[in-house]
């Protein structure tokens, strides 16, 4: 068995907040090791969009001119439900930018990985995480600890030890260190269901991401969730369906019929046919809303997907996990620099900071709109008022501006006050899913 050195840091996953994670630890002069099971460049299921909360991370990173050169660039989201349609630019905001890109996970996550790597972090891909190195006894409400992994070569099947004064979890929605370091999800909380395909179009390089909200089963009847077209650049046009839930809302939708439903309303306007499908469709599961706990142990913290960080009111998991990541690296090294791992505890207090009172406001959403009354009377009436849909995209896209009192600030205060006063289990009992006990 080959042993390695002892890193400062030892981060599990490359995508998104694992590679943000290791650059911003690498930048700082720490010595960091970043495992990934697979080899650059891997498919990811994705819808492959990033908003303005993305492109400002990638930015951050040094990484603008090479997403500029890679990704194409687009305006806003064009939003179609109910019988209408909208044009709905990004905003101005003093820290985002007022555009997105678009670029495949096979492309991005690969330079974000390498951008890691040029700044100093040892990324070791085909290499998967098996198990914790000694481990510590669990304690109530935290991880467990562990002094590194024990992880695989794929291609030789030899078993190595990485070890690390400090292991972050970023190895996404399945996480396997992250079940085996104590995390659970919450199940009465927002999980998501996506399944994207591609496909050729001549319509590739549309300034718009395009966004239904009405989607439908086979009967017809709107289903709580959403499909997307979203232009590439590169000659091809990713296309989706996405379902947000709670309480199995969506139990018995069959997801691969959702899309091609999906794909057969929209394939006139876009070309969608046999011929100009790229593959067969993916998909998988999405816990959203911080779902997934505790993130925090000894010397250890979850993030991205493994720590169920995904936007439930769009499904955006990418911005998220370059944040998480960064947030990860800022409380680790503090904790390296004055040789305290108790300091780590910080992390769950900018989780709380970052997302506490949006996502409770968002789990709110996705109870509400899972009942499809409340969904198509919502929807049907903001989408023939275009001053109200912009303000819900600023609320939903989480561009917010804390120092403004915009309607989209004020009404977000507004649900925030709601959701504090109301419980996740009075929507059950207001939408009749639940039964109030004598």
């Amino acid at each position: 068995m080959a042993k390695s050195k002892i890193f400062d840091v030892v981060i599990v996953g490359g995508g998104p907040s694992g590679s943000s994670a290791a650059y911003w630890l690498a930048k700082a002069g720490w010595s960091v090791c970043l495992v990934e099971k697979k080899t650059f460049p891997r498919e990811k299921t994705c819808g492959d969009g990033l908003t303005p909360r993305s492109v400002h991370q990638l930015q951050e990173m040094g990484l603008t001119s090479v997403l500029a050169a890679k990704g194409h660039r687009y305006s806003g989201l064009r939003a179609f439900g109910f019988g209408a349609s909208l044009e709905l630019h990004w905003p101005e905001h003093p820290v985002f930018p007022n555009y997105g890109y678009t670029i495949t996970r096979f492309n991005l996550d690969e330079l974000v990985a390498q951008n890691a790597a040029d700044n100093g972090a040892v990324v070791l891909t085909g290499l998967e995480a098996l198990d914790l190195l000694e481990p510590t006894t669990p304690h109530d409400g935290a991880l467990r600890g562990a002094s590194g992994i024990l992880a695989k070569e794929k291609s030789t099947g030899e078993i190595r030890e990485i070890r690390g004064r400090y292991l972050i979890v970023a190895d996404g929605q399945n996480s396997r260190i992250g079940r085996e370091l104590g995390a659970t999800r919450r199940r009465d909380w927002p999980m998501g269901m996506a399944l994207r395909g591609y496909y050729t179009s001549n319509r590739h390089d549309e300034p718009w991401i395009d966004s239904h909200l009405d989607i439908r089963d086979s009967n017809g009847a709107v289903v709580p969730g959403y499909g997307w077209i979203f232009p590439l650049g590169d000659g091809r046009v990713n296309v989706g369906v996405g379902l947000l839930s709670t309480g199995g809302a969506w139990k018995g939708v069959n997801t691969t019929k959702l899309q091609e439903y999906f794909v057969a309303q929209t394939a006139d306007a876009w070309g969608l046919n046999d011929e100009s499908c790229c593959g067969p469709a993916t998909g998988g599961r999405l816990p959203m809303g911080l779902s997934v706990g505790p993130h925090v142990g000894p010397n250890s913290i979850t993030i991205g997907d493994a720590a169920g960080t995904v936007n439930p009111f769009n499904g955006e998991g990418i911005a998220y996990g370059y944040e998480t990541g960064r947030f990860a690296a800022s409380v680790i090294g503090e904790a390296l620099l004055e040789n305290d791992p108790k300091i780590l505890h910080h992390y769950e207090e900018q989780l709380e900071l970052a997302y506490g009172d949006y996502y409770k406001v968002a789990r709110a959403f996705v109870r509400l709109i899972s009942e499809p009354k409340i969904l198509a009377a919502c929807v049907g009436l903001g989408m023939r008022v275009e001053p109200l849909m912009r303000e819900l995209l600023n609320i939903m896209a989480n561009l917010m501006q804390n120092d403004r009192q915009g309607p989209s600030e004020i009404g977000y205060r507004a649900l925030v006050r709601l959701a504090d006063v109301i419980p996740d289990r009075a929507f059950d009992l207001l939408l009749g899913n639940e039964k109030v006990s004598a």
